[in-house]
């Protein structure tokens, strides 16, 4: 009585189940967590009450089997009875009768919903437009971006490839007077010389062979709008002096017209190269180079704001979550670890990629280290059946015993002694329930200690 009393008083929900995974108690909190009654509940599966994000192969009832330890503080998402996602923190364990039987596991949970929407509010101060970052020296960044944003000024942006370049001339233009207009962006490195004067100024008719029809260019279709020419240190010196005219006196002429054509858009340029240094060595255009660098922005690489790894990683797990229908809430401290002592050549770029891969290895719950690509993967050692074998339907307690069982004989050399003390049951119990499960040394030996 004295327990049942205390579990309907305490704020998280409690609820356990028996070897089939059916629901066997229910207290208060989780009937106001989940909106499920008491009576209802019970006798379900769990997984059908809960729709929780790592149902399956990511159970944390299971995997407290597997290791022989209790699940603590993890973060998932449950569906409520109303189908609304609430994110919750859960620990879990299995329970034991007094010789040692599994009959079943408990799970706790707490409600996050306004730890959420706190950290929601909080992110939101490391936000603009679509750039995250809570680093010194991007908040820096971001404070001036709107003064940027309302000018009409040309801004340069500097910074090495993957460091988010494109973002900011989104933020700025969308921040912009000119956001009505369109943004339009053309990569110089990207196109030979020929096809990027055409594709930044369009062509007339009979301009060149397979020309039948007039063509506008980029400058045309960013006509009131924002036009950002990436890469703009690639840019051939036959175009550099074109694009140096319409800077100064925004006109410019298609290919085959010697009609000036007036042109009403804000540049934007970025680039991963050393301008002043091309233009020391008279490869780009010294006067170009002013005209572009009325405002200039430089973008630390991420290993100078490693701070942001892991608010970039939860950003892009959501963004894949919705993109492949994935439920996967999150990455594993272990798997964030290997990140922040990574240096990331490729920035934010290659956290992308990384993020990505993993979505191809990781089938919900968390991205743990075996998700990532090499090399930052660990690399087993173990033998074929020393780890948890994949779940996509929860497997009956017994089954998962069992496997616990073999797996921590294996471990310690099926030693029996070391065995029951990793497992906290009696040798009588571990020799029943070797018998029981008709487990086998495969070396033949019996070792008693």
């Amino acid at each position: 009585m004295t327990k049942d009393l205390v579990l309907e008083s305490i704020a998280d929900g409690v609820f356990t189940v028996n070897r089939s995974w059916k629901i066997t108690s229910f207290n208060r909190a989780a009937e106001l967590i989940t909106g499920w009654k008491r009576q209802d509940a019970i006798g379900k599966s769990c997984s059908d009450v809960f729709h929780s994000s790592i149902c399956g192969e990511n159970c944390a009832i299971a995997q407290s089997l597997y290791s022989g330890k209790p699940v603590a503080n993890r973060s998932i998402f449950v569906k409520n009875i109303d189908g609304k996602q609430i994110p919750l923190s859960i620990s879990a364990a299995p329970l034991l009768d007094h010789e040692g039987n599994v009959i079943g596991g408990v799970e706790t949970f707490r409600d996050l919903s306004v730890v959420t929407e706190l950290r929601k509010q909080l992110s939101r101060r490391y936000t603009f437009g679509e750039i995250l970052s809570k680093s010194a020296s991007m908040q820096r960044i971001f404070s001036i971006l709107p003064e940027i944003a309302h000018s009409e000024s040309n801004v340069l942006v500097l910074g090495e490839s993957g460091t988010g370049k494109e973002l900011v001339a989104r933020a700025i233009h969308t921040s912009s007077r000119r956001n009505k207009g369109p943004f339009m962006a053309v990569n110089c490195g990207a196109l030979p010389e020929t096809l990027l004067e055409s594709e930044l100024f369009g062509y007339k008719a009979g301009a060149f062979t397979d020309a039948k029809h007039d063509r506008p260019g980029r400058f045309a279709s960013a006509e009131k709008g924002t036009l950002f020419l990436d890469e703009i240190g690639d840019i051939p010196a036959s175009l550099q002096v074109k694009l140096l005219r319409v800077l100064q006196e925004k006109v410019y002429e298609p290919l085959g017209s010697n009609k000036p054509v007036k042109a009403d858009v804000r540049i934007i340029a970025a680039t991963n190269r050393n301008l002043q240094q091309l233009v020391q060595e008279g490869i780009f255009r010294e006067d170009l180079f002013y005209r572009l660098n009325v405002v200039k922005i430089l973008l630390p690489p991420l290993r100078e704001r490693m701070e942001d790894v892991p608010m970039l990683a939860e950003h892009f797990i959501k963004q894949f979550s919705n993109q492949q229908g994935k439920d996967i809430v999150g990455i594993s401290d272990e798997a964030l670890g290997i990140l922040m002592r990574y240096g990331f050549p490729g920035n934010i770029r290659e956290l992308e990629n990384i993020i990505e891969y993993s979505f191809i290895l990781c089938h919900g719950g968390f991205i743990r280290p075996e998700h990532l690509p090499e090399p930052f993967a660990p690399k087993s050692q173990e033998s074929p059946h020393s780890g948890p074998i994949p779940l996509h339907k929860p497997l009956p307690l017994e089954e998962i015993e069992k496997q616990a069982i073999f797996q921590s004989l294996e471990r310690n050399h099926w030693r029996r002694m070391n065995t029951c003390r990793e497992l906290g049951i009696s040798k009588d119990t571990l020799r029943r329930k070797i018998e029981r499960y008709g487990l086998k040394n495969p070396f033949g030996e019996d070792l008693g200690d």
